[in-house]
């Protein structure tokens, strides 16, 4: 997992390693392990990206996660 902007500020590291078959239980482990933290708000309003391809407005846990992959959180940005 790799953080961007307000994501990796809440998590206070910029990537993480977990284990997960899906988008869902990946983001169901990091709001475990940061559930103090700012992140498992962050988490619901971001995008993500796997192995650089957006999972869209898919339902998270049909979003099959291959063995390696890198998952990116992409908070809403700011500006225009």
């Amino acid at each position: 997992m790799r953080y961007w902007a307000a994501a990796r500020e809440a998590a206070g590291v910029d990537e993480e390693t977990f284990e997960a078959n899906t988008l869902g239980d990946l983001v169901a482990k990091i709001t475990q392990n940061h559930g103090k933290s700012d992140l498992p708000r962050i988490l619901g309003r971001s995008s993500f990206l796997v192995d650089g391809h957006p999972a869209g407005t898919r339902d998270p846990s049909t979003v099959e996660l291959p063995e390696g992959a890198t998952v990116e959180v992409l908070p809403p940005f700011a500006g225009g």
